[in-house]
């Protein structure tokens, strides 16, 4: 979505910011640890969400001080903080607004929201802080000292993944272009006194002084913030509502589809008081996620150059087995490639057939492939089959095309053979899924 980047004056820190849409009530985002006004919102899921948001709300986000295209600054307080979020509000022309605050963004908002209630039309939290040292939930000191020794090491990584997303922690292109917004929230420096900083947040203190409407969302298995800290909201701010959320990563980037319509339909009712979720189109289709094995390695080894020539000989050589086999492409991510079919038996052959065509080119693929009903969205794909596809090519060995018991089934007298590979969770999916290979 478009919107040109403006500054706010606080103090004397320029706070950069961006307007969404044009709704009847505003918006203002806070997000966690990392911010970048222009590559934050690029996420798909980021982008869907602030999609949303827009069609019921004026939306307003910003960097905080001292991250992303806001000016550098040292140590920085909470009182600071929230203060520019009012200096935004000023510069936005938004006299009162809804403020949705997530992870380390819950702590400020927390302030903001009880010093400046007649300015507050709602509170929603996601996965809040409310005390790092000292609680049941919270790490020791040699435990942060690790984790801050990690952070200094590997920071523009991808270092918060395997924390805040595990179930992302394996997807290296996903991993890359987070790696790409940590180097461009903040330094390693000003990383680390941003944590230092964190360490020492307790806002219990100001949760009796939240008078306004609050809505408090907490997924049960989240790592980072621990399900307690999120009960503990709930029962010391008067009056608020709290919402359980299933799954167990922590950033928002690494939401399943349906948990994230959740967590916006909930969102949505409580400062509207009615749901609009848009009713997709539904198509039965089966979906074939393929990636490259070993692509980091790789791509380390014959270097940037060489590697993004490699890299688009792999796709044209996967599009031309789509044409070939009436395939659609849905989107490319970094060494991988998601497409949808309108028969299972076609996708099977398009992937074996992909699998020898690329070996040509010197690499190796793997390939996952499940048939369920899909949600048309934009151009994309979305829904649990989806979900259960990539969770089924995540699965697979080198050179190898998986399918779940659903294709197999389907495929019954193409002459196709599988073999067995037992049943397997898929992370996120209920039940267990028998998967097989195809020979």
């Amino acid at each position: 979505m478009e919107s040109p980047v403006k500054y706010a004056k606080s103090g004397d820190v320029h706070i950069a910011y961006r307007i969404f849409g044009d709704g009847p009530r505003d918006l203002v985002l806070i997000p966690g640890t990392l911010s970048h006004a222009e590559l934050y919102w690029e996420d798909p899921a980021i982008d869907y969400l602030l999609k949303r948001f827009t069609s019921f709300a004026r939306v307003i986000v910003f960097d905080k001080r001292g991250q992303g295209l806001s000016d550098r600054v040292g140590e920085q307080t909470l009182e600071e903080r929230s203060g520019d979020v009012r200096a935004v509000m000023d510069a936005a022309g938004s006299e009162r607004a809804a403020i949705f605050g997530w992870s380390e963004g819950g702590s400020m908002s927390l302030l903001f929201a009880a010093t400046y209630p007649e300015r507050t039309a709602a509170l929603v939290l996601y996965g809040s802080v409310v005390a790092v040292k000292g609680q049941s939930w919270s790490w020791s000191d040699e435990q942060f000292q690790q984790f801050l020794g990690l952070l200094e090491t590997h920071w523009g990584e991808g270092i918060l993944i395997p924390i805040n997303a595990p179930s992302r922690s394996k997807d290296e292109a996903f991993m890359r272009w987070f790696g790409r917004l940590e180097r461009a929230s903040a330094s390693p420096g000003s990383i680390l006194t941003l944590f230092r900083n964190n360490r020492e947040i307790d806002v219990r203190h100001l949760l009796p002084s939240i008078h306004v409407p609050t809505l408090i969302l907490q997924r049960i298995g989240d790592k980072v913030v621990s399900v307690e800290e999120g009960r503990y909201l709930a029962e010391h701010i008067p009056g608020a509502r709290y919402v359980e959320l299933p799954g167990d990563d922590h950033a928002l980037q690494a939401f399943e589809q349906d948990v994230l319509d959740l967590l916006i339909d909930e969102i949505e009712e409580f400062i509207t008081g009615t749901r609009h979720r848009p009713e997709p189109d539904r198509v039965l289709a089966t979906v074939m996620f393929t990636d490259i094995v070993g692509s980091t390695e790789r791509a380390a080894q014959i270097g940037d150059l060489r590697w993004r020539e490699l890299l688009g000989n792999f796709h044209a050589a996967v599009r031309k087995e789509l044409g070939t086999f009436s395939g659609r492409e849905v989107d490319t991510a970094g060494d991988g490639l998601l497409a949808t079919f309108d028969g299972p038996a076609r996708a099977i052959r398009c992937a074996c057939s992909v699998r020898e065509r690329v070996r040509a080119l010197g690499l190796e693929v793997r390939s996952g492939l499940h048939t369920g009903e899909c949600e048309l969205v934009d151009d994309g794909v979305a829904g649990i089959a989806v979900h259960i596809g990539a969770r089924v090519a995540a699965a697979a060995n080198p050179s190898e095309v998986l399918v779940s018991s659903t294709v197999k089934d389907l495929v019954g007298g193409s002459g196709l053979r599988f073999a067995d590979r037992g049943v397997h969770s898929l992370k996120g999916v209920p039940e267990e899924w028998r998967l097989f290979a195809v020979q």
